[in-house]
């Protein structure tokens, strides 16, 4: 009986820190996502900028910084809109290239879509 209770005893404690570790975990990953959310927003939020201002080469530079944060910004609930965005972001980087006067509003739509993703996120967390 008192090797039961030992055993009993001892499930209790590593299942405790099974649930302790993964919820640990999550909260780290969640919060890489929103980091990776807001940082994808605020790039196309200077690509915008530098856009409007004539700063062909620095709004591609942005462009490429949100390619990489975009990635980390994955979200099931959100991955039809990430691809979504990711298309968008395609289409503005090519019209960007060309000079190509729809380059803003496609850049503006691409920053729509980010901004929706962040916002089903922030709403789930």
């Amino acid at each position: 009986m008192n090797t039961v209770k030992k055993t009993l005893a001892s499930f209790l404690v590593i299942a405790a820190a099974l649930v302790s570790t993964s919820a640990n975990a999550n909260s780290a990953g969640d919060a890489k996502v929103r980091a990776a959310g807001e940082a994808t927003v605020a790039k196309v939020e200077e690509a915008v900028s530098l856009l409007e201002k004539g700063d062909k080469e620095g709004t591609l530079k942005a462009l490429g910084d949100v390619r990489q944060s975009q990635k980390e910004f994955r979200y099931e609930q959100t991955e039809r809109l990430r691809q979504r965005a990711g298309d968008k972001l395609k289409v503005a980087r090519d019209e960007i290239e060309k000079g190509d006067a729809n380059a803003s509003a496609s850049l503006k739509a691409t920053l729509d879509l980010y901004k929706e993703m962040m916002k089903v996120y922030s709403a789930a967390h």
